[in-house]
């Protein structure tokens, strides 16, 4: 599978999965992160993955110029841009009372309005590659909860602005996508996984959906995907 993607939050969790998911076919994957040192720890397990290419940018999707240089990055190392993986995330859960206006500024800047940034600055490359699009929303984005407000209203954001540029962007050529995880095992606010964490939806099984996603006829497009743990315990 000789194409370039780039994973936004691609240090750890889902984005690392993923990561290695498509290194593991050949692909060229550059991955981003705010943290230098959780960028460098990430290359180390990437490359002993596969044939493809790594390349780790540190950038900030709260920054549009800082988005579009690290799509820049990508350009002048491989020349083309196939697939974006627009990952990064945060949850900060508390009730409307406690929120405070920094955490919900935090979660809507980088869940919503940086997709916005990592997808404006990926279009003229999408268009000439005729790529995919891929962004990682949630079931909270279709499933409201207690002390969920800025989490469940980054991802309803997030679900309806990856359908409606869906609707942008096929005239051209460009596939969009979201899924939309229950719960994975990752480090996502602060949570280390373990052994507990066996029932979850593991990276690396959306790192596998992600692959099979490129592999459709480009005729076919599955443009929003739920997907949840098996069987979750007690049940």
């Amino acid at each position: 599978m000789n194409k370039t993607a780039y994973i936004t939050g691609g240090s750890k969790g889902i984005g690392l999965g993923v990561a290695k998911a498509m290194l593991a076919k050949g692909m060229n994957v550059a991955i981003t992160g705010r943290n230098r040192e959780s960028l460098n720890v990430a290359i180390e397990v990437l490359n002993k993955v596969g044939n493809g290419e790594i390349l780790a940018i540190e950038s900030d999707v709260r920054d549009y110029e800082s988005e579009k240089n690290a799509i820049g990055q990508v350009l002048k190392k491989w020349g083309t841009l196939d697939v974006v993986i627009a990952n990064a995330g945060v949850g900060k859960f508390a009730s409307i009372e406690d929120m405070s206006l920094e955490d919900w500024n935090s979660v809507i800047d980088i869940n919503l309005t940086g997709v916005f940034h990592t997808v404006k600055a990926s279009i003229p490359s999408m268009k000439k590659s005729k790529g995919y699009i891929i962004t990682i929303a949630s079931l909270a984005g279709t499933n409201f909860f207690k002390k969920g407000s800025a989490y469940n209203a980054s991802k309803f954001g997030l679900v309806g602005f990856t359908q409606a540029i869906m609707m942008d962007l096929r005239q051209y050529g460009v596939r969009v996508t979201t899924i939309m995880p229950g719960s994975v095992a990752t480090y996502f606010n602060g949570h280390v996984p373990s052994d507990e964490d066996s029932w979850k939806i593991q990276p690396e099984d959306i790192g596998q959906m992600i692959v099979d996603l490129l592999k459709m006829n480009p005729r076919t497009l599955p443009s929003k995907i739920e997907i949840r743990p098996s069987i979750p315990p007690g049940k």
